[in-house]
């Protein structure tokens, strides 16, 4: 199917949603003043027109004329809107498959006079009251992604989690780790409250920083106005960081492999300038007063399509004689495909990846996100035969530029001795 054909498709599906609305919208102003029906009339169709034509102005515009802040904005004004109204004409379309049920009947069996035709009777026609019910339910919908924006996108939250382990030394019982992730700097719309979030994690004084990878949505250049912020990020054991799916910016248009290649270069030059210790396949010792656990870090990996660049058997080399070992894995599908199969020695794993999908519910220990259809882990603690794998919720934001009910992640993870 051509790109034309699926727009003018979209186009028609779009007005006839409008339509449908509208329709619910008519019943419950019918009794209202003609001034009223007439200001709702211009506010409902101002702002379908405002959807459309940002619509039709996005499909018509070169990808690049707007920067990714607001073209995420000018998406997710046009997105949702009409995941408002789909969910408005749900409950609309109850109530009209009922009505043609109703008149079937009615062709078979001539209805019974109406006891309550009597004026002195108060009652909401059933049309009336669904309407009305459908109009509530699209605009809480539309009020709670709206309220993502503004106040969910930088809610941060500090999770904090014990982890026991059989053969930690002594020297690390009680060591404190500050995970970060998926920080998407190239999404970011408030620079003053990301820096809060981070002065939010120095206030915790972890002993060791971990960030588990998407630095950027697909350009190095997007972090240069944040590594002022993230460079303050410090522990007295190190920042150490891997790299995401999106670090190697995969998902962009570029003129030549040699530009690619260019911004990976310039993003691994990123995490440097910020005194990140970025681990490319490799592991290093963690030292305290004498003894050491083993850090290891590879490059993205993971299933269902996502690119598999890391190599855990050349990470892994030399790290057997660490008493345990923490790995950083961006994505957490990667923990069953080969960390608990093959690695039974690794303690604990550290990922991100999921975002949780930026939607959900956790309420105490409840937990619900469709991202759990995708991923058997995506976000919190998990345990299989002694062996940790910890899925950040994500720092930052793609696509959506906020947050619902699953808010974004700083944690703070500390390790004892079982």
């Amino acid at each position: 199917m051509s790109r034309s054909l699926v727009f003018l498709l979209l186009t028609f599906v779009f007005i006839a949603i409008d339509w449908y609305v509208w329709q619910a919208l008519k019943v419950v102003i019918r009794s209202a003043s003609p001034n009223v029906q007439r200001w709702v009339t211009w506010l409902y169709w101002g702002f379908t027109a405002i959807t459309l034509a940002s619509y039709i102005l996005v499909q018509f515009l070169p990808p690049d004329t707007f920067g990714r802040t607001t073209r995420n904005f000018v998406i997710s004004g046009i997105a949702i809107p009409y995941f408002a109204k789909i969910f408005a004409a749900l409950f609309l379309l109850i109530d009209d498959v009922r009505r043609l049920v109703q008149w079937a009947v009615s062709l078979v069996v001539p209805p019974a006079a109406d006891p309550t035709t009597d004026p002195s009777v108060p009652r909401i026609p059933r049309s009336e009251f669904m309407s009305s019910v459908a109009l509530v339910a699209g605009g809480s919908l539309f009020g709670t992604f709206a309220f993502g924006i503004i106040s969910g996108a930088h809610d941060y939250r500090i999770r904090r989690v014990k982890i026991p382990l059989k053969n930690l030394p002594s020297a690390f019982n009680g060591m404190r780790i500050a995970q970060l992730s998926d920080i998407h700097s190239g999404s970011f719309f408030n620079r003053t409250a990301v820096k809060g979030g981070v002065e939010m994690l120095l206030k915790e004084k972890p002993d060791l920083a971990l960030f588990t990878g998407d630095l950027v949505n697909d350009r190095a250049e997007e972090v240069k106005n944040y590594m002022e912020i993230f460079g303050k990020v410090k522990a007295p054991l190190g920042v150490y960081s891997v790299l995401g799916n999106h670090d190697y910016g995969d998902y962009a248009n570029w003129s030549s492999q040699a530009e690619k290649r260019q911004n990976l270069r310039d993003l691994i030059k990123a995490h440097d300038t910020m005194g990140w210790r970025l681990l490319m396949d490799e592991n290093v010792p963690i030292q305290v007063d004498g003894e050491e656990i083993g850090l290891i870090g590879i490059q993205n990996w993971g299933m269902g399509g996502f690119a598999q660049y890391g190599d855990l058997s050349k990470a892994y080399q030399g790290a057997e004689k660490y008493p345990v070992k923490l790995l950083l894995s961006h994505d957490p599908s990667h923990w069953n495909a080969q960390v608990t199969p093959k690695y039974k020695d690794i303690d604990v794993a550290f990922a991100g990846h999921t975002h949780g999908m930026q939607f959900g519910v956790e309420i105490g220990g409840f937990q619900w996100s469709p991202v759990q259809y995708r991923y058997k882990q995506w976000g919190g603690l998990y345990e299989q035969d002694d062996q940790y794998l910890y899925v950040n919720r994500g720092f930052g934001y793609i696509g959506y530029p906020g947050r619902v009910g699953i808010l974004p992640e700083i944690t703070i993870i500390e390790l004892v001795k079982a």
